[in-house]
């Protein structure tokens, strides 16, 4: 998998855009950040911060990528844009509906320059519906599509949800595949350039594919309630001895008959798939007290290699430190700030994002010169603050 050759023009900033473009790099592209002039992508400064004191966000999501810092709403700044819109492959941008008609960088507007340009729209509510211009974070788009009870037990967990950002990295994700999609579509000669709109909400609504049947078929799917929501005690998520906690996924008989097995309990085996809520809520009572009864390592210890379907549940500094994590090499360690990197493997992977994240506006006059401005220009628009240095 290798997008090398193709070049793709990032307006987006802080986390869903950049990890979308991040994607895309990892894979080949020549990603360049279009930047404001004056600060660029707010994630720069944000805390943590790596040792280098950029923003460990901006770090993460940004690597191997090139940096041009234009104002956009300056009619130079807005030809420079063009003149390199003409040799991309991809516009990807992340504003709300109506800002890039208003700086004149557009699907129909960069269209005019180049015809075969795959443009990518990534926002909260799509562009067009009842919420379009609605601002928001990623609780917003959990709870616009109806996954926010789905996602919690009782509402004190409502504030804990955007710790990871469902919303922001799916979206991201769905974009980077939307665009790789029409870039295929195009080189099969199945379309020219399109528009790709892509709404972090429908992205979310998607995901919720395990419980649509019953909501869409008169249902109400609660959290606790369904098969994969803490429904069945075989699926669910157990506090051990220490404290901790490990998962038990046995939807399938045989799986359950060998965890059964494996803890000396095989008169639960019959229990399995059962309906009658007594004898669900019963099952439920022993597996509490039979995870309760050793720590999560000694858990790991008698069951990993068992197929019970049994795991430990890991912190993300557990996650990262891991024999899994460490054998798929799946964190990227080729700067010296480390991150996750591109999480598929291929036989025709691409050399990927080797180095750490641009400088704003590092890139701006060798980009504009491959463009065609001299030297000169490039003086005077710098002097004008047209451009970022």
């Amino acid at each position: 998998m290798r997008l090398d050759g193709v070049r793709v023009l990032d307006l987006s900033q802080l986390l869903p855009g950049p990890y979308a473009t991040q994607l895309l790099a990892d894979a080949g592209a020549d990603v360049i950040k279009v930047e404001t002039a004056d600060v660029g992508d707010g994630a720069r400064y944000s805390p943590p911060q790596t040792e280098d004191g950029v923003g460990a966000l901006f770090d993460a999501v940004n690597r191997g990528k090139r940096s041009v810092a234009l104002d956009l709403k300056d009619e130079e700044g807005h030809e420079a844009f063009m003149r390199l819109a003409e040799t991309a492959d991809v516009v990807f941008e992340q504003f709300r509906p109506g800002v890039v008609d208003r700086l004149g960088v557009d699907y129909e507007s960069v269209r005019e320059h180049n015809p075969d340009i795959v443009y990518c729209s990534l926002t909260g509510f799509g562009q067009a519906g009842p919420h379009e211009d609605r601002v928001g974070h990623d609780l917003n788009y959990i709870g616009m599509a109806g996954l926010l009870d789905m996602t919690r037990e009782d509402p004190d967990m409502a504030p804990q949800i955007p710790g990871y950002p469902v919303a922001d990295m799916a979206g991201g994700l769905l974009s980077a595949f939307g665009i790789v999609g029409a870039l295929a579509s195009r080189e099969l000669g199945n379309t020219g350039g399109e528009y790709v709109d892509v709404a972090m909400t429908d992205v979310i609504l998607s995901f919720s594919q395990a419980v649509a049947h019953e909501g869409l078929t008169g249902g109400d799917p609660r959290p606790g309630a369904t098969t994969l929501s803490g429904g069945l005690p075989w699926y669910d998520v157990y506090e051990t001895a220490d404290g901790e906690y490990v998962t038990i996924a046995a939807l399938e008989p045989k799986f359950w008959e060998t965890f059964c097995e494996a803890v000396g309990r095989e008169d639960l085996v019959d229990s399995h798939n059962t309906d009658d809520p007594a004898e669900l809520a019963a099952v439920r009572e022993e597996l509490e007290g039979i995870f309760a009864g050793k720590t999560r390592a000694e858990w790991e210890a008698e069951l990993g290699d068992v197929e019970a379907m049994v795991a430990p549940v890991r912190t993300p500094a557990e996650a990262y430190d891991s024999d899994h994590v460490a054998a798929r090499g799946l964190v990227d360690e080729s700067t010296h700030t480390p991150r996750v990197g591109f999480p598929v493997h291929s036989s025709e992977a691409a050399d990927g994002a080797r180095t750490g994240p641009p400088g704003h506006g590092a890139d701006t006059r060798d980009l504009l010169a491959e463009a065609g401005y001299g030297e000169e220009e490039l003086d005077r628009l710098a002097e004008d603050g047209v451009l970022g240095e």
